[in-house]
Parts: C-alpha cells; structure tokens; sequence
C-alpha cells in the first residue's frame, strides 16, 4: 500500500506567498471621512499580480471601488453594533493572527534562506531514495493469512490474478483494476510490500502472504522499466519549497518547547 504524508502545508505555503508592502500613507478615497490608504489599494495591487492580472488603471479603479465598499459595509456593521457580536471580535481576532503569522512566516524565510548546497543534499538524497528502477505490480489485500494462503493457492492452480483481485481484495481503488497500483517506486509503499516487491521477478507473484498493517498482500510484478529522475533544476523549485516548510516547521517546534503551555 502506498503511504501518505500528513502535514499541515496549506497554511504555511499561503503565508509564503505574502508580500510585505511598504507605501507612502496617502490617502487613495475618504468615505464618510475615515481615510482609505493608498497603500492598501497598493497591497490589493500586488496580491493581484502574483495572481497574474496585470497592474493597469482599469484594474486600480476596480480595487479602489471594491475598498470603498468594504469601507462603507465596515462602517454600516458598527453603526449595527455587530463589531461587539463575540463570533464577529473572534473573527477579527483570528484574522488578525493570520497575518501576523504570515509576517513572521515570511521574515523567517528571508533571514533563513537555503542555500545551494541544501538544495543539492536534498536532490541526492532523493535520487538515492527513489532508486534507478519503477515498478508496476498489483495486489490482493486480505484481513487475514489464511485468506492470502488460499488466494496463492488458487493462483497456483492457474487462477488470474484480476478476477482474484476484483473479487476478494479490500482494497476497493485497486481492486475494480485488476489489482493494479500502476507504476510506482518501492519508496512509495510501506516497508514489508516494497522488500516483497522487490524480490519478485517480472511476471511473478509472492509465494507467501506479506503482512503490512493495512492487513496481509498477495503482489504481482508486471513489470520494471528505469527510472528517468527529473535533473536537479527541474526539481529545484519544489525542493526550495520542502525544505522551507521543513525550516519553519522546525522553528514552530522550536517555539512550541519553549512556550510555557498550560
């Protein structure tokens, strides 16, 4: 079976696309006196171009007219009173926090950048991982060993492995293919499926059942091809970003130890 990672990555990637601006405080629109920054219109801006809209008069228009909105719908909410309504301040609170983090998030990042030598470890301790080789097999996953038994056994007496498969394995995505997990590296499954797999040869199944805890496997290999590893450019990007969300987790752990927490 395959592994899957779990972290919380959304929230820090969302936080390293802020982009700190810095601008005169000039006022960009006065409604109902309370001043619009200009340089609020300007952030909007910037969050507008890293999602690929061009800076343009039209667009400055749009933004200005939009903060008006917000501004006389803001003023309106606390006419109403609803500024003192307990979910609103929480919300308040809470968005307020989230740029905060993402302030620290991106000051973190600019104080501790990685170097080129962090990114090449990484890219080699990749390749390493990955190996020169990928696999496509199948399986049939069963609760229990004497389940697996009975399924090499039918295979034995010239049973196919896709009908076994389709019929018998709890692993539903699987099963309605054959058993089929598609083309994949040992460093994708679990430990005692990958040294299994790995044994096998092209067109052979396991003799003996593979326990694992998601239950007990029957593995076939269909075949093997190499390996063609993206270079190191290619992979830089997405290398930059691991390793970053790595460093800030890191520093949250470390803030976390010495938090006093009660």
């Amino acid at each position: 079976m395959m592994k899957t990672s779990k972290f919380a990555a959304l929230a820090i990637l969302t936080a390293l696309a802020i982009q700190p601006a810095f601008a005169e405080d000039k006022s960009a629109a006065l409604v109902n006196g309370v001043s619009i920054p200009q340089a609020r219109i300007d952030l909007r801006v910037k969050a507008a171009e890293a999602q690929g809209q061009p800076d343009s008069p039209d667009l400055r228009k749009a933004i200005r007219d939009d903060m008006i909105n917000l501004e006389v719908m803001a003023q309106e909410a606390n006419k109403l009173g609803l500024d003192k309504n307990s979910d609103v301040v929480q919300q308040v609170e809470l968005a307020k926090q989230s740029v905060l983090v993402g302030a620290f998030v991106q000051d973190y990042a600019r104080k501790h950048p990685i170097s080129e030598d962090q990114l090449q470890q990484e890219y080699n301790k990749l390749k390493t991982k990955l190996g020169d080789k990928e696999f496509n097999a199948r399986h049939i996953l069963v609760e229990t060993e004497a389940e697996a038994k009975d399924i090499i056994a039918q295979l034995g007496k010239k049973g196919k492995f896709d009908k076994l498969a389709a019929e018998k394995s709890k692993d539903a995505g699987s099963a309605e293919r054959g058993g089929s997990l598609g083309w994949a590296v040992p460093g994708n499954f679990v430990p005692p499926f990958a040294n299994a797999l790995l044994n096998l040869k092209k067109g052979d199944y396991t003799k003996e059942a593979v326990q694992s805890q998601f239950g007990w496997h029957v593995i076939k290999l269909d075949d093997v091809r190499d390996l063609k590893v993206p270079p190191f450019e290619e992979l830089k990007p997405q290398l930059q970003q691991r390793l970053q969300q790595q460093s800030i987790q890191k520093a949250i752990s470390e803030l976390r130890a010495t938090a006093k927490i009660e």
